[in-house]
């Protein structure tokens, strides 16, 4: 490792950001945070970390970085439904913030001689491949599709996606974009916004449910399964991608296997029921669910960026139990609380 190289990382206070930018430290590498949040900013003051505050969407905000040399950038600034109200933001701000603020970045990054750009990104741009119930490769494509909440902001990512890529194609730029399915962690899985209104997740709830001994319904089919990956195999990517020079395009960084509804709740209850107490757990088929079903074949990743995930769902739990204890970004939920406040439906 080049514990010298320089990294900026925008979108720095959120979820994996956080836990980035923490690890990054560990390894000794230089690292600045760039982002908007107040309560981001005070986190990193207080655990020193340069941070500079930039809105990617405003060009003439760059100039604070003035002066700075980086050797890589992170881009983790989006705009998603889960996180804002969509009686708040319009189609118009997805095209603004994630493909306008991303050039911004790239553009900045051409100017001032990066060399290396990680783009982290969601799986929706892919909605339309999950029927085929099979591990969906990079070589698939993408298929989106224009109805539902998540649309827009598949359409702008793939836009933002695909402005790396010309970046990278044409002003040697090494671009490399992770495709990430929902992403575990201690942060973001208390609430959030679905079809525009606040919500508690069914992952915080059977948690809850599990902690205080009550029963743990199960809706729907719960052979239903998705592929999910924990935030510290994601970071682990990051870290691998940083130092390896060769590599560009898009790479699944997912677990690789269909986690069911029930595997999900089994293992919440056997690792939050209480001691001596294993939760009752009901399958209530006659009520539906809406949780997605899909899974994303890893194996380029494993090849050409020799990153395999650590963590199966149960050693997640273990590990997310013990973020929990100790708290150390609970700056993350705080500045989630005041995002729900900002964004009151």
């Amino acid at each position: 490792m080049d514990s010298q190289k320089k990294i900026l990382v925008f979108g720095g206070a959120g979820f994996i950001a956080t836990y980035l930018i923490d690890e990054l430290l560990k390894q000794g590498y230089s690292v600045v945070a760039s982002d908007i949040s107040s309560i981001g900013e005070a986190y990193c003051k207080e655990q020193g970390i340069p941070y500079i505050p930039v809105d990617i969407t405003k060009i003439e905000d760059f100039e604070k970085m003035k002066g700075n040399h980086f050797d890589v950038v992170i881009i983790l600034a989006a705009l998603q439904p889960a996180n804002f109200s969509s009686a708040n933001y319009q189609p118009k701000d997805y095209i603004n913030i994630n493909v306008n603020g991303t050039l911004n970045i790239l553009e900045f990054c051409r100017q001032n001689g990066v060399k290396k750009v990680i783009y982290g990104s969601s799986h929706r741009n892919t909605s339309g491949l999950w029927s085929k119930n099979r591990p969906i490769k990079e070589e698939d494509g993408r298929a989106l599709e224009y109805i539902g909440e998540y649309s827009m902001f598949g359409i702008s990512e793939t836009s933002a996606q695909d402005c790396v890529e010309y970046y990278r194609a044409n002003y040697y730029i090494q671009g490399i974009i992770f495709r990430l399915p929902p992403v575990y962690g201690f942060g973001p899985h208390l609430d959030i916004f679905k079809d525009g209104k606040p919500v508690k997740t069914g992952f915080q709830t059977f948690i809850e449910n599990a902690l205080e001994g009550k029963p743990l319904e199960m809706w729907g089919d719960s052979s239903v399964g998705r592929d999910i990956i924990y935030v510290k195999d994601v970071v682990s990517a990051f870290l691998k991608a940083i130092e390896n020079e060769k590599v560009g395009g898009i790479y699944n960084i997912t677990s690789g296997y269909s986690l069911t509804l029930r595997e999900e709740v089994e293992t919440i209850a056997k690792v939050f029921g209480k001691e001596n107490s294993y939760p009752e757990i009901i399958l209530r088929a006659d009520k539906p669910h809406k949780m997605d079903s899909f899974v994303y074949d890893n194996s380029k990743a494993k090849a050409e960026l020799d990153w395999s995930p650590q963590y199966n769902f149960e050693a997640l739990l273990i590990d997310y139990k013990k973020e929990v204890e100790n708290n150390k970004f609970g700056f993350l939920i705080e500045k989630r609380n005041q995002l729900f406040k900002e964004n009151e439906y």
